[in-house]
């Protein structure tokens, strides 16, 4: 274990011994760190937190924060984080709250950029990507391996399906199917297509890609059908592609409404 003299660690944190922390660095108790991980100078982190395997936490990070929230009385919360994140200079990661999950969770190979904030009972899949200034509002649910483009907010309780990339400088209210392009602000967000690019990338099939450009086509595209009977069209016709079957999934189980304005609408 290395500890620079100038870092002060709770007697009640627990790391273990090949972690790293760097000056200045403040850990308090209820605070868990696995194997392998990076502090960096000035960092605070605080409990109830657990930190996985060959984390790298930057400087003036603010890790297991209370939740931002007016209904918080201080009740023990919990921010989970799995391995191999990346989390750069001043993030904030937040705890849950009693009214939501009481847990905030953030998966594994995740790389969240300078500035980057994460808020209470949000969960965060595996190999996503925050980009410099994006923002979640409180209990956002993201799949694995999406893009949030920098200085874009995300609206609370809103879920962003898998693989889907989300554009700079957006405001997402609603909630974004997976495997898709969204950019816009709030009622003007456009879904611009499939996103080729990160499921080649991810070892998608180009039967898969293709299939789900003809789903693209009938829900987004196909506006003299009704949502519903869009994603019958889509069964009916694509019945064999599970990320196809996914996607119309994420509509029939959304609790919101589900971005379908596509970048050639009026």
């Amino acid at each position: 274990m290395t500890i620079h003299p100038t870092a002060i660690i709770d007697s009640g944190a627990e790391l273990d011994s090949s972690v790293s922390v760097g000056p200045y660095a403040i850990i308090g108790k209820g605070v868990r760190i696995d194997a392998d991980s990076q502090i960096g100078p000035h960092a605070f982190l605080s409990g109830p937190l657990t930190i996985g395997k060959a984390n790298n936490i930057g400087a003036f990070s603010c890790i297991g924060a209370p939740p931002q929230d007016i209904k918080y009385k201080g009740e023990e919360t919990l921010l989970k984080i799995g391995d191999g994140n990346i989390i750069r200079e001043y993030c904030s990661l937040h705890r849950g709250s009693p009214g939501g999950h009481g847990v905030t969770t953030i998966g594994s190979n995740c790389m969240l950029m300078a500035y980057s904030h994460v808020a209470h009972d949000c969960t965060i899949g595996n190999n996503v990507i925050l980009v410099n200034n994006a923002t979640l509002g409180g209990h956002v649910e993201i799949g694995d391996r999406v893009t949030v483009g920098g200085m874009t907010a995300v609206h609370q309780f809103s879920r962003i399906g898998e693989y889907s990339f989300i554009g700079g400088m957006s405001g997402i209210s609603m909630d974004v199917p997976p495997y898709v392009i969204v950019a816009g602000i709030r009622n003007d967000m456009q879904v611009r297509g499939i996103n080729k690019i990160g499921l080649k990338r991810a070892g998608f099939s180009n039967d898969d890609i293709r299939n789900l450009g003809r789903a693209f086509t009938l829900i987004f595209k196909t506006r003299e059908l009704l949502l519903q009977e869009a994603l019958e069209k889509v069964k009916t016709e694509i019945p064999d592609s599970a990320p196809v079957a996914r996607m119309v999934e994420f509509f029939n189980v959304s609790n919101r409404n589900v971005v379908r304005l596509s970048s050639d609408d009026e």
